[in-house]
């Protein structure tokens, strides 16, 4: 019988909907805000509608298939995919600059991506549109890289299109924290933004998405799931790429907050601090183990105890990890775990079968299918 069992929260508990309405809606303002790339800022908006999310997002992702490519890529973080989608058009755009303007590029790219180093070109490539289609065929004849190569991989393809060495796309660029501070505006809203981030939103008005949550089950059998671990003194975890503010929000709407213990929650915001203070272990989010290393060891463990822990674990087969994506099978493999995937991800049962090629050692159709399971004392395969 598993002493731990370690959940996802996006696909697990919570359905990824807004968060990939805010990714989109990122990428979006990034491209068309004159705050930032400037392309047309007839298109931006910052109040849209639930028509235009839906237009938006199927346009920015074509239709989710950009995001199921990321995803199966192992990305499983928002910010991450709002940096490398946006990165993408803007190779576009200066390809199209750099036919003219060569000198204009190397000097963009010599030098970080900031709002104001955007806002600064807005006018070079007049008539220039996304290619959201295009953007898988950026890695043509890359399909192997991993996560870590796909953050980079951008500075490679400007020395292949450019001619110049540059290092401006990264994880703990000024780019992708542009990208980050974008993508937290849309999903906490202007206030919540302000209260957590302790800096005015670079553009007011929006409402966030935080509020409007969407359980994968109904509230009332999740918190009978999270009292069952309870009483069997099973240890119950969540390890996510969500902030803990957009862990504890939701949680505390639905009554699931206090089932759990706070020490062994582990969130983005962990990953952060813990890149901040080992930047050369950078990046930590998943499908990098940290994050389920930490949930499990619990908040309180030294960071460095966490990225040092032998790995895998000697108790491995004694810890369960519940996840939606490649990313939560991948981190569990690393740790020596056993992995249950639930098929309430992005892509639905459709998945059923990528999981089914990894080796997943159980697959639910949902959340609430852990109930069962629970009861018997034992969980069945797939």
């Amino acid at each position: 019988m598993y002493k731990a069992v370690l959940f996802d929260v996006d696909g697990v508990f919570l359905s990824e909907e807004r968060c990939f309405d805010a990714s989109a809606l990122s990428v979006w303002e990034l491209l068309h805000s004159p705050r930032y790339l400037g392309l047309d800022d007839q298109k931006h908006v910052v109040r849209p509608s639930e028509e235009q999310i839906r237009r938006i997002r199927k346009e920015v992702f074509v239709n989710d298939q950009v995001l199921d490519w990321m995803k199966q890529k192992g990305l499983n973080s928002n910010w991450d995919m709002v940096y490398l989608v946006f990165s993408g058009q803007l190779m576009l755009f200066l390809k199209a600059v750099y036919e003219a303007k060569p000198e204009r590029v190397k000097q963009l790219l010599s030098e970080p991506v900031t709002a104001e180093a955007l806002q600064a070109v807005q006018n070079e490539a007049n008539g220039f549109q996304p290619r959201f289609s295009g953007f898988i065929s950026l890695f043509d004849r890359k399909e192997n890289l991993d996560k870590h190569q796909l953050l980079v991989y951008f500075n490679e393809l400007a020395y292949e299109w450019f001619g110049i060495a540059v290092d401006v796309f990264s994880r703990n660029s000024s780019l992708w924290k542009l990208a980050y501070s974008v993508y937290q505006e849309w999903y906490l809203g202007e206030q919540r933004f302000e209260e957590t981030e302790g800096k005015p939103v670079r553009q007011k008005g929006k409402k966030g998405f935080l509020e409007n949550e969407i359980p994968l089950a109904e509230p009332e059998k999740i918190r009978q799931l999270l009292t069952m671990l309870k009483e069997k003194g099973i240890q119950a975890g969540i390890g996510t790429g969500r902030s803990f503010l957009e862990t504890e929000v939701p949680f505390r709407s639905f009554g699931w907050f206090s089932l759990l213990d706070e020490n062994h929650i582990a969130t983005a915001s962990d990953v952060m601090e813990a890149e901040k203070a080992y930047p050369n272990r950078a990046p930590l989010g998943k499908p990098e183990p940290f994050t389920y290393v930490r949930a499990y060891l619990g908040r309180e463990a030294d960071i460095r105890d966490c990225l040092d822990h032998p790995l895998p674990f000697d108790n491995g087969k004694e810890i369960l990890i519940v996840g939606d994506s490649v990313a939560d099978l991948i981190a569990a493999r690393k740790m020596g775990c056993d992995f249950a995937a639930t098929l309430t991800g992005l892509t639905g049962k459709a998945a059923r079968a990528k999981f089914e090629e990894l080796g997943a050692d159980y697959i639910l159709e949902d959340i609430t299918h852990f109930l069962p399971l629970l009861t018997t004392y034992r969980l069945t395969k797939h």
